[in-house]
């Protein structure tokens, strides 16, 4: 066990590595100056911008510089925001992307195995349908009409919920709602699939024939595999929703992550375009190792390889 754990961190770490280099490439390799524009158009003045920030220094050495910042957590100084670190912006945005991804998490999780196991007992019938249609619904209608609907309903008419802001927790029903809805829809359709699928098994029926009780049968035979693939989805699903949608964030008026993250790259913040992908690569692979790890401990056909 600790081996398996010890490949996989490993690998994380290239990983992340890996993911450093590319963006850094990338940002460097971007035609432009991040500091060309109309209100700093005299060459002095960006010659000194770019000796400020390192940036007129060789590629090598550059990259020696971030690699080594990035080891000790430090993310530097944001471009465009003077004075302020990367570590302050994404310190001061990231609670409120983590408390709408926890939500939102919980809800897709909860609601969504359930109503995924009722649509698989019930297959073909009234309620499997109603089921199918909302999943399909909730996966193709795009979060900006769902956070628009909800607003002018909830808010605008009903009055129930603010329109702008998490001041409250009332603040927080919408744009949890809204980020749960896609991945909710998935986790049904996924769930209702996999649990179909595990109870056309051999080993089901043999447990069925033995007399087991139905809940029996369900709980400790179906259920256990038939939540494997919705596990494996888990991963990417959590690290998304905790690092901040765009477009819910900025419909509801948050100052979350995934706004400073758009609008680092409109203002061509590059230390803060790297920090939050660094940020969100670190979260992503975590979330993908612990759920290589939870796969091992609740399949036990899988090997410690």
């Amino acid at each position: 066990m600790l081996r398996y754990i010890a490949k996989r961190v490993l690998s994380a770490i290239i990983t992340i590595w890996f993911i450093m280099t590319l963006t850094f490439t990338l940002l460097n390799a971007i035609p432009g100056d991040p500091f060309a524009s109309e209100k700093m158009n005299d060459p002095v003045i960006i010659a000194n911008m770019k000796a400020k920030y390192g940036l007129d220094k060789p590629f090598i050495e550059q990259y020696g510089t971030y690699m080594r910042n990035y080891m000790h957590g430090d993310f530097g100084i944001s471009f465009m925001k003077k004075g302020i670190t990367t570590n302050d912006i994404i310190s001061a945005g990231f609670p409120y992307s983590l408390a709408i991804g926890i939500w939102a998490s919980l809800v897709i999780l909860g609601f969504g195995i359930f109503f995924g196991i009722i649509a698989a007992l019930r297959q073909n019938k009234f309620v499997d349908r109603v089921l199918m249609v909302l999943s399909t619904l909730g996966a193709t209608i795009p979060s900006f009409v769902f956070a628009t609907g909800f607003l002018y309903l909830f808010s605008k008419i009903l009055g129930w919920v603010p329109s702008f802001g998490v001041n409250s927790w009332k603040g927080y029903i919408g744009p949890v709602i809204v980020s749960a809805l896609f991945s909710l829809a998935y986790v049904v359709r996924l769930t209702r699939t996999s649990t179909l699928d595990v109870l056309n098994q051999d080993y089901i029926r043999t447990a069925r024939a033995k007399g087991l009780p139905e809940w029996k049968v369900l709980g400790k035979h179906a259920l256990r595999n038939a939540l494997l693939p919705v596990v494996t989805y888990i991963g990417p699903m959590f690290a998304a929703l905790i690092t901040g949608s765009f477009v819910v964030e900025k419909v509801f008026g948050i100052p979350g992550i995934g706004n400073l993250f758009t609008n680092s790259i409109l203002n061509r913040d590059y230390t803060l375009i790297m920090g939050i992908t660094v940020f969100f690569s670190v979260i992503l692979v975590i979330c993908i190792l612990v759920v290589d790890i939870l796969y091992v401990l609740i399949d036990p056909r899988i090997k410690y390889q």
